[in-house]
């Protein structure tokens, strides 16, 4: 995939295009593995956006959202504390078992948001599974 095209859909996100941006996901359910790079972003509305995004894709199916995760599991170790704690807000809402592991080596991070919201996210991934 052309490296212009994660930037094309940050652009989207920020001028507010999110419904069309949630179109193009469901219809193309590949784009999921662009995600860990589009939170990245520093403009706050594509983070929040993105966000908006997973949890619209996790809730309504059709999608597989797990394809995001390689490219969200090592932003658990990313320099920036507000980058880790989006990954882990987003593994939360994906709600995979299978990130158990690294969500509990993040409640050591050095940041109390990330460790706090690695907490929530764990909780949140166990009462989905019962």
């Amino acid at each position: 995939m052309e490296e212009a095209f994660p930037a094309m859909i940050a652009d989207y996100m920020e001028k507010g295009f999110l419904e069309n941006i949630i179109d193009m996901f469901k219809h193309d359910g590949n784009l999921c593995s662009l995600i860990g790079v589009l939170i990245q972003d520093n403009r706050l509305r594509v983070r929040i956006g993105i966000t908006a995004l997973v949890e619209e894709l996790a809730k309504t199916g059709g999608v597989d959202v797990r394809s995001a995760l390689p490219g969200l599991l090592p932003l658990l170790h990313h320099a920036e504390p507000v980058i880790r704690g989006d990954a882990v807000n987003l593994l939360g809402i994906i709600g995979d078992e299978s990130v158990l592991t690294a969500l509990e080596e993040a409640l050591a991070d050095p940041d109390p948001s990330v460790r706090m919201l690695a907490g929530e996210a764990m909780a949140d991934i166990r009462s989905s599974g019962e």
